[in-house]
């Protein structure tokens, strides 16, 4: 490609779903975790298109092709007492790594949360992904060391929750 290419971000749309699905499992091909992807088109469908979306989603389009995506979420710290973003993926297609396209959907994320008052920006990385946790240090996104990421999820997750409630 030359240089003279158009570069769009936008927001996703409801019919981008399968899309953002796809972009998915490439990244999660990109890791060797394609086998831990549950989600399907339909549940992106439902949770961040719906009446109140978990997410919001933007593309970006080189010259009308998709190119890449960034998925994220509000977030609130208490410890700061300001709310944030937390971006849950960023995916950038092979054809059109190098180009800033990650960096720019990153700013485009950080600068809608800005304008909806958030001051920080949060996201994790897989531990083998060293490309993308050097582009992240390149971009000025610094890895915190001072915290680990804990789950409960599936079956133990609903136990745990129903616990709460007398259940199972």
């Amino acid at each position: 490609m030359n240089g003279n290419v158009t570069v769009t971000i936008r927001e996703a749309r409801a019919d981008d779903a399968r899309l953002l699905h796809e972009a998915l499992l490439a990244l999660a091909r990109h890791t060797g975790d394609e086998h831990k992807i549950e989600s399907t088109p339909e549940d992106l469908l439902q949770y961040g298109f719906g009446p109140n979306p978990a997410f919001e989603a933007l593309i970006a389009e080189v010259d009308g092709r998709f190119a890449g995506m960034c998925l994220s979420f509000s977030s609130f710290s208490t410890w700061r007492g300001k709310p944030g973003i937390y971006v849950q993926d960023l995916y950038v297609d092979d054809a059109f790594r190098g180009r800033r396209i990650g960096e720019r959907l990153l700013q485009a994320a950080a600068s809608r949360g800005y304008a909806r008052g958030a001051r920080h920006l949060r996201l994790s990385v897989d531990r083998a992904n060293v490309s993308a946790q050097a582009f992240y240090e390149r971009v000025g996104i610094q890895h915190c060391r001072d915290e680990q990421i804990h789950m409960i999820r599936g079956e133990q997750f609903e136990a745990f929750a129903q616990r709460a409630t007398g259940g199972e």
